[in-house]
């Protein structure tokens, strides 16, 4: 069910680029656009590892450190049928984790110092299922594409706005068409945005479902949600917003518009979607 609602937002997504698009640039600067921001995004995904964990400061977590961790990580990676991620760790109190990587086999988890203290196995399982998931169903790849076209909508709008400030295509179209445009610039990138959190929101059931999947144990990762939601709340994390979507719990604070923008969904329907795999 999430993996064909993600087929049918990237369809959308995609077909508002290029309506849009072509409305705010014109042919010429939809390609300029798409070729701008694939370039940006695509070194991002070859890199997404290396940037993650320096944004985060996340450092190499050895086996010597922590032994058992490493042993829950490798046999739930045999269990998913995936190579075992490197593993890193994140300074913080609050619970939470991430992935990362640009395939199975340059792929990472990085767990913050709270997750590790607080949890029990059975929620550790689940979570470290959870990353291992976003790992296995490629959610990197389809995240960049979703960004590629949302940023090269962002950079189209910049583009239509200087036009019309300068008078770039004055003349050249009637009032009706200037309208359009107008309204095209505004809400394009706006409606692209909204998409792309929808896509990450459905990805992050997606894992959910497949973690399920992989320990047998519904229960665990829906405790470890319960837990890390009530932490996250009183102390969020200090990390860049721009690697909040990476988490498995928004490390941010999330209140009343801002959660039409959040890129998780409420941990109360992702608990409740849990305990029907039961």
């Amino acid at each position: 069910m999430h993996s064909l609602k993600t087929v049918f937002l990237m369809a959308l997504l995609t077909v508002i680029f290029i309506v849009f698009g072509g409305i705010i640039a014109g042919e010429s600067g939809l390609i300029m656009a798409f070729v701008f921001a694939m370039a940006i995004n695509f070194i991002a995904y070859w890199k997404s590892d290396i940037i993650a964990m320096k944004m985060t400061k996340s450092r190499p977590l050895t086996e010597e450190e922590a032994p058992n961790l490493h042993k829950i990580i490798a046999n739930l990676s045999k269990e998913a049928g995936l190579p075992k991620p490197k593993v890193y760790v994140t300074p913080g109190d609050q619970p939470n984790a991430f992935a990362t990587g640009r395939n199975p086999k340059n792929a990472a988890i990085a767990l913050t110092e709270g997750i590790i203290k607080l949890l029990d196995k059975d929620e550790l399982e689940g979570v470290i299922a959870h990353e291992l998931s976003h790992i296995k169903n490629r959610d990197t790849l389809i995240s960049t594409l979703a960004a590629v076209m949302a940023g090269a909508l962002a950079f189209l709008s910049r583009i239509g706005r200087f036009r019309m400030l300068f008078g770039g295509r004055r003349g050249r179209s009637g009032g009706g068409a200037a309208l359009i445009q107008l309204l095209a610039i505004i809400f394009a990138p706006l409606a692209a945005m909204i998409i792309k959190m929808a896509i990450s929101r459905s990805r992050e059931y997606k894992a959910d479902a497949t973690a399920a999947g992989i320990t047998g144990n519904p229960d665990g990762l829906a405790s470890a949600l319960r837990k890390m939601e009530s932490h996250a709340k009183n102390s969020p994390m200090q990390v860049n917003e721009a690697t909040s979507h990476m988490f498995i719990v928004n490390p941010l604070s999330r209140e009343g518009m801002a959660k039409l923008f959040s890129t998780h969904p409420p941990i109360e329907e992702r608990v409740e979607a849990l305990n029907k795999l039961k």
